[in-house]
Order: structure tokens, then sequence, then C-alpha cells
């Protein structure tokens, strides 16, 4: 039974995730919208606001083209795949109403955020095509790297909660916001956050300006449909985990979800404000400046970890 009542409600976390990468993606076109001075969607429903499911619909009854020199498996699984990975991801938050709040919910997601590079890559090679290929080099090379970042910054969180559950990371904030002690790092986190995510100023793999679309040229209808959902999805998470490890995750309260709908804006604000960057300073970015930094954090809370048990 108890394994019936954590499937039944994965299941409704699951759908609740889609609605939201719904809405994230009007709220995305409204907020770009006003930033360049126009309306955005207004149209479809009342303010806009059935426009993302106009748009579902639409992408799902196209025509799916399959290119005829494509490795037809790999091409058509890996959209499928990308999603796959980012709803399961969402299994580690720490709800406590019978999902999977397991006490190795940190590893789990570092796990999942691995496999995410596999299905790019595997989009990227399977449409035979050179500008997937590039964008999917692209995409794979920049993912990696920021991982590194992102890990060292996790892990000085470990040392400072001592156990491997994400729900132990809002017992520690009941009193004071880690964001109060670690700003430096919630800097860091934020912009690995959206290199991780492949978002602008970051978006490397899919350079309209030399790339055409990246890794996902090949794709229509179904297959983008899929590969867009993944991406917004990702975002979410990542806002969420965001609000979890610096703003004082209580997830019962409805606080921390203004927190992560605030955090989801801060991507878009990014997107509608800075320019790209260069591809060989988004490198050096990661190992040349977060790299040092994160570890040099990491010793420091080691340390201090330490002492504290002298």
């Amino acid at each position: 039974m108890s394994i019936l009542v954590m499937i039944v409600n994965y299941i409704i976390l699951v759908i609740c995730v889609l609605v939201g990468v719904a809405f994230v993606t009007l709220l995305e076109r409204k907020v770009l919208g006003y930033i360049q001075i126009r309306k955005g969607p207004n149209k479809v429903g009342y303010f806009g606001i059935l426009q993302p499911f106009s748009d579902a619909v639409k992408l799902f009854t196209k025509e799916q083209v399959v290119p005829s020199l494509s490795t037809f498996f790999p091409y058509y699984l890996s959209p499928v795949f990308s999603l796959f990975v980012a709803l399961v991801t969402w299994a580690v938050m720490p709800y406590g109403l019978g999902l999977f709040s397991f006490s190795l919910s940190v590893l789990f997601f570092l796990c999942c955020t691995s496999l995410g590079v596999y299905t790019t890559m595997g989009a990227g090679w399977s449409s035979n095509s050179k500008y997937s290929l590039l964008g999917g080099l692209r995409a794979v090379a920049q993912t990696i790297s920021y991982e590194v970042s992102l890990v060292f910054v996790l892990m000085c969180f470990l040392f400072l909660v001592g156990n491997y559950s994400m729900g132990s990371l809002s017992l520690y904030q009941e009193e004071v916001w880690l964001l109060v002690f670690t700003f430096p790092m919630a800097l860091v986190w934020l912009v690995s956050c959206l290199a991780e995510t492949n978002r602008t100023p970051f978006d490397f793999a899919e350079g309209e300006s030399e790339l055409v679309s990246g890794f996902n040229t090949e794709y229509s209808s179904g297959g983008f449909a899929l590969i867009f959902m993944a991406e917004y999805a990702s975002i979410l998470f990542m806002s969420m985990l965001f609000a979890l490890l610096f703003l004082g995750g209580n997830l019962e309260s409805l606080s921390f979800y203004f927190k992560l709908v605030f955090i989801s804006f801060v991507f878009i604000w990014v997107r509608g404000t800075l320019p790209r960057f260069r591809y060989d300073k988004l490198m050096y970015l990661a190992w040349k400046s977060f790299l040092p930094v994160s570890l040099n954090y990491l010793i420091f809370f080691m340390g201090i970890k330490l002492w504290s048990f002298v």
C-alpha cells in the first residue's frame, strides 16, 4: 500500500511540474515582452493564460519529421529520456508525504544531472547534422565544466549539515538563511545553474548566429516539445534547489513557492538583460574562476567542521 501511495504522490508531483513548466514558458514570454516594451501573448484565453496549452496542442499534432540519414532509435528516444531524467530528479524534493524523501537524495540529484549530458549528446550525434553535433559538443563540454563547481558548492553544504538528505537543509535554516553566510557561493551556484541549464548568457548549444538552433536543429513537433519541456523542468528544479539551499527551504510554507517563482523570474530576467558570452570566456570562467573559489570555500568549510569537533 505504501508503494502505491508513493507512486500516486509522484504522479501528482509530475503533473504539477508539467503544469508549472507550461506557465513558466508563459511567464518568460510575458516578462521578455515587457522588457522589450511589447505585450507578449495576450490573445488566447484571458490575458493569454491558455497560450502554453495551445502551443502544446499545436506542437504535438504537427507531423513528426525524421531525417533520412539520422540514427533512428537514439534520435527518437533522446528527447523522451531527456524529459524523463528532468522529471525523475524531482523525486528528491523532501516533502515527507510518503514521497521518496530518501537519505541519499543529494547523490541521486548528482547522478540525474550527469545523465542529462547523455541525452544531449545522443540528440546531437544521432541527428547526423554538423550543426546538431557542434551544438551537442558545446552543450556537453559546458555542462560537464559547470557541474564540477556545482558539486563543490554542494559539498560545502554536506560538510555543514553532515548528511546527504535534502530534508536536513531546511532544518538548519529555521533561525537564519544560509544565504547570509554563503553569499559568494550563492552567486557561484546561480551562475553555474544558468550554465547547467544552457540559459542565456550561456546558451552556446543554441547560438543562433552560428549554429542555427544547436543540438535540436533537426527536431520538430513532439521531439522539440519534449526537449523544450525538459529544459524548463530543469530550470524549475534548479530554482527549487536554490531556494532549498540558500533561502530557508521549508516546503510546507507558501513563502517557499514564492521564492521558487522569484528565482525562476531571475533566470528570465537575465535572459532579457545580458548578451551572450564568448565560448572561451565561458570555459575560463568555469575552470579559472569558479573552480578555485568553490575549492577554497570547500577547504574553509572542512576546516570549520574539523574545528567544531576539537
